[in-house]
């Protein structure tokens, strides 16, 4: 129930963590426990509650609400949970989840997965799962969380940001997770595709031209007019914000949405796809 410590390579985590890692020993010792006493008064092993009080490992919400009853702290400890929720992920997710805050316009082509705010916690998980050299379970777990907590970026009652996905076909057709994962996922796409701030397309593989050809990528127009791009690869990944890049991949988006189905056409393609899954 403690998050890894694979997201404490930058200097904002591990302030951040530090702080609250000498605040829950102080309040640890002023309340008289041994390490080994405090973790058995709330579940947990002293190894970690020695890693926790070490800033090596990020304390979970239910472990700092245990740890504020066990010590009567009256909510004081409890109280970090939202700082510690901001430095939970890795430093790229977190950069990206304020570039996707601050956008108007969120542009994605994905032509190997589902794009990552469109994705089920079983589909992610199965991506994360596939990843080699393998990532930890506790990598995985930190991984799908923060995929799933920046899709609240989708709720129109939440933020006036519009949203065009194009997917190529065959990220609708390759079974990652196994059939019933998939089959959830198409449902999934389904329900995204028909909100009124979301354009859902698909890119046939029958077309003979295809300007998606060079891989996934991102657009996000910000409130500032400022348009910024995410270029997908593995070990590469990276923000570019030079209007050079960013106006040839905005070309580029363009002209895949030309060749790609229309939303009302792509979602009841999507749905001949997923009457395939139930054969």
């Amino acid at each position: 129930m403690i998050d890894g410590d694979s997201c404490l390579d930058d200097e904002e985590t591990g302030a951040v963590v530090r702080a609250a890692a000498r605040q829950l020993k102080l309040w640890r010792e002023a309340a008289g426990l041994t390490q080994a006493e405090f973790g058995r008064a709330i579940g947990y092993g002293e190894e970690l509650v020695s890693s926790v009080e070490r800033g090596r490992r990020i304390p979970r919400p239910e472990y700092l609400d245990a740890a504020d009853e066990v010590l009567d702290a009256g909510g004081r400890i409890a109280t970090m949970k939202e700082e510690l929720a901001e430095v939970r992920y890795p430093k790229k997710v977190r950069d990206l989840k304020k570039l996707e805050a601050n956008a108007v316009e969120i542009c994605s082509y994905n032509n190997s997965v589902v794009q990552g705010l469109l994705q089920t916690p079983e589909y992610a998980q199965a991506i994360f799962n596939a990843r080699r050299p393998p990532f930890t379970s506790e990598e995985v777990e930190q991984r799908v969380a923060a995929r799933l907590a920046r899709q609240e970026v989708l709720d129109h009652t939440v933020s006036r940001c519009v949203f065009s996905f194009v997917q190529c076909e065959s990220t609708l057709r390759r079974p990652i997770g196994g059939k019933m994962v998939m089959r959830q996922q198409l449902e999934r796409m389904l329900e995204v595709g028909q909100r009124r701030n979301v354009d859902l397309q698909v890119l046939p593989l029958d077309r003979e031209e295809s300007a998606g050809t060079d891989g996934s990528f991102r657009l996000l127009k910000l409130k500032d007019g400022a348009t910024a791009a995410f270029s997908e690869a593995p070990l590469s990944s990276r923000v570019m914000t030079d209007p050079k890049e960013t106006t040839a991949l905005d070309v580029r988006y363009g002209a895949i949405r030309a060749q790609a189905l229309s939303p009302r056409e792509s979602l009841a393609f999507i749905e001949r796809v997923l009457g395939e899954t139930r054969t």
